[in-house]
């Protein structure tokens, strides 16, 4: 049997009790080192599991040598630990899809998740629209297709949750052209340059000259611009260590949230819609008011 067990968000103790006891007794235990970081180191892991035998499982092992692990749970039990839910990563369904094409039995046991967590900010999880995840620019790759999702939410007066980048175990450009073998420091994103990105796109949508035709409907007809729905004044909500001790939570204008400073990662990023219920504004600012200052 392989597992995929979700570990949640906060550290040792938010795994579930089924999880726990199945970690207990498999004979193999991985745990995915890349989609996400928990808040305890791995020794902590390995005296509240009871053992020492974790196996770090990384990008390349996940992506290009998982079938060690997959062999082995063909005779044996094999745990594969994910941080939050096991499904929160497309590389995880592969993973399953690869056991299921070797008539490999396997089983989920869930968790929570930045998915459902996010919940914590106040803004209701029904009215959040399709999930994004912002990408680190480099000088030469600038991608904006996350800054269409997030008008496109926008519009159907849905809030975005924005997952922002994780770099772990990256090979630079030029270490991968000279065939070299060299890891770049990790890199995780924070709401200041997340937010950053975005300011930067609606500079260079302002910038632009209008499309023809635009000036040919009627004012009552024209859809609201990218940038009337997201510049710097929209309000946006940063989010810090979710499930942690030290969580944190703020709301303000893009623009300051682009000076802002959440400590510690991980961070994520909320558009709220336009169209925010008072009673989601309000808790909101409870969150916000109680999780500001968290240490």
């Amino acid at each position: 049997m392989l597992y995929l067990i979700g570990l949640g968000l906060g550290d040792a103790k938010d795994v579930t009790v089924k999880g726990l006891e199945i970690i207990k007794s498999v004979d193999h235990v991985y745990l995915e080192s890349y989609t996400s970081i928990l808040g305890c180191p791995r020794d902590e892991l390995e005296s509240f599991y009871g053992r020492n035998d974790l196996i770090l499982a990384d990008r390349d092992f996940v992506e290009q040598d998982a079938q060690q692990m997959l062999d082995q749970a063909k005779e044996k039990d094999v745990a594969f630990l994910v941080v939050g839910d096991p499904l929160g990563a497309t590389t995880h369904s592969d993973l399953l899809l690869r056991a299921h094409e070797l008539g490999i039995k396997w089983k989920i046991i869930h968790n929570a998740s930045i998915m459902n967590a996010v919940a914590c900010c106040g803004l209701q999880l029904y009215s959040f629209g399709e999930t994004v995840s912002i990408p680190f620019w480099t000088d030469t790759w600038k991608p904006e297709s996350f800054f269409e999702k997030i008008i496109a939410n926008m519009r159907h007066g849905l809030h975005t949750l924005c997952l922002l980048d994780i770099k772990v175990k990256e090979r630079s450009l030029e270490a991968m052209m000279r065939g070299k073998t060299v890891y770049e420091p990790p890199r995780f994103m924070s709401v200041a340059i997340a937010a950053a990105q975005l300011l930067e796109i609606v500079k260079t949508r302002r910038d632009l000259p209008p499309e023809d035709g635009d000036t040919t409907k009627a004012e009552g007809d024209r859809l609201d611009s990218d940038i009337d729905l997201l510049n710097e004044k929209s309000i946006c909500v940063g989010l810090a260590r979710v499930g942690q001790e030290n969580q944190r939570i703020i709301y303000c204008s893009l623009e300051d949230m682009a000076k802002s400073d959440l400590g510690p990662p991980l961070h994520s990023l909320v558009i709220p819609s336009q169209k925010t219920h008072p009673l989601e504004w309000d808790m909101l600012k409870a969150a916000a008011s109680s999780f500001s200052n968290s240490t």
